[in-house]
């Protein structure tokens, strides 16, 4: 009896996974929980699916992993979706709120290294510092004289796309550089006193800087687009710690490369990992492997946080960080 209902109990913390996690978290976790591992399997993962549809109550997914209406669909019992990221654009939103199935995101764990990431950026644009690092490693310096220099921060009128959890703290970082901040933002926000834009080509048209930091939505997609980049003008710099497709990425692209905006820090792109090859060959954009949200500390509060949702799921508790 008591080896019949620890199967039970084992069966009712089963969790399918949708790629392969860290191996210190899935070390970690399969000692609370039971994992399926599509990617194990000789079965399509369509097949996968459906010869365990009617065990799958929730899915953890590491990185982008796409849990689409049709993965939702294929998984009558699913009642959760704990997505290991900030955003969950890679989750459909609107088929879970259909079928009333929860869905969990890392919350504000990763809020402040990706805010530091995104000064990173402004700063090594601004000043040029990858630039001048690469200069000084080709043997340039004595051969050719000092690297042109680069532009000051502080002073520098800062937009931020975005006022949330990140993009809070981007701009308080940079209000202590003496930056003037302004925002767009789904809505205005009484508990700050930076200005509010509307419309994002407004927000550019006033700004210096123009950072990238909201959720990627249907309404987001491309929300800097040309027009934008127009209105942000030849003395611009473009932050992206968001999401690639929040930037219309072709016309970045050809923005940099006529000199119609000044800069560019990405971290993030239209297609990863593939990164348009043009901007390989530009001094003014720093590119980064999608990694601002990234630290020990961060990936180990993330783990924390995931581990926390599955166990209230599981208990009947309250979930930790459930996404709105």
């Amino acid at each position: 009896m008591e080896s019949n209902n620890k199967e039970e109990e084992e069966e009712g913390k089963l969790v399918l996974l949708l790629r392969p996690l860290f191996p210190s978290f899935y070390s970690t976790l399969s000692q609370k929980f039971r994992f399926l591992k599509p990617w194990e399997s000789p079965l399509p993962l369509g097949e996968f699916l459906s010869a365990h549809a009617r065990s799958v109550r929730v899915i953890l997914c590491s990185g982008p992993s796409p849990v689409d209406a049709e993965t939702i669909r294929s998984l009558p019992r699913l009642e959760l979706v704990v997505a290991t990221g900030a955003g969950v654009d890679h989750v459909d939103m609107d088929e879970c709120r259909r079928r009333g199935i929860a869905v969990t995101n890392a919350g504000g764990v990763f809020a402040d290294d990706s805010a530091d990431y995104a000064v990173g950026l402004v700063i090594d644009v601004l000043r040029k510092v990858s630039a001048s690092d690469r200069y000084v490693r080709r043997g340039l310096w004595p051969a050719s004289g000092d690297y042109p220099l680069g532009s000051k921060v502080g002073g520098k009128r800062v937009g931020i796309v975005g006022l949330g959890n990140i993009g809070g703290r981007v701009a308080k970082r940079l209000e202590a550089f003496g930056c003037i901040i302004s925002y767009f933002s789904r809505r205005r926000k009484s508990s700050v006193s930076y200005k509010y834009f509307s419309n994002v080509r407004d927000l550019a048209a006033e700004n210096d800087v123009l950072i990238a930091s909201c959720a990627l939505t249907s309404e987001t997609h491309h929300i800097i687009d040309r027009e934008v980049m127009s209105a942000l003008g030849k003395e611009g710099i473009i932050i992206n710690i968001g999401r690639g497709a929040l930037i219309d990425e072709k016309e970045l692209v050809s923005c940099l490369v006529k000199g119609e905006i000044w800069g560019a820090g990405l971290d993030v792109y239209e297609n990863e990992p593939l990164v348009p090859e043009e901007l390989f060959q530009l001094e003014n954009v720093v590119l980064s492997r999608h990694v601002a949200v990234l630290t020990p500390d961060s990936i180990s509060d993330m783990f924390q946080l995931a581990t926390g949702n599955l166990e209230a799921f599981f208990s009947n508790r309250e979930l930790l960080s459930p996404v709105n």
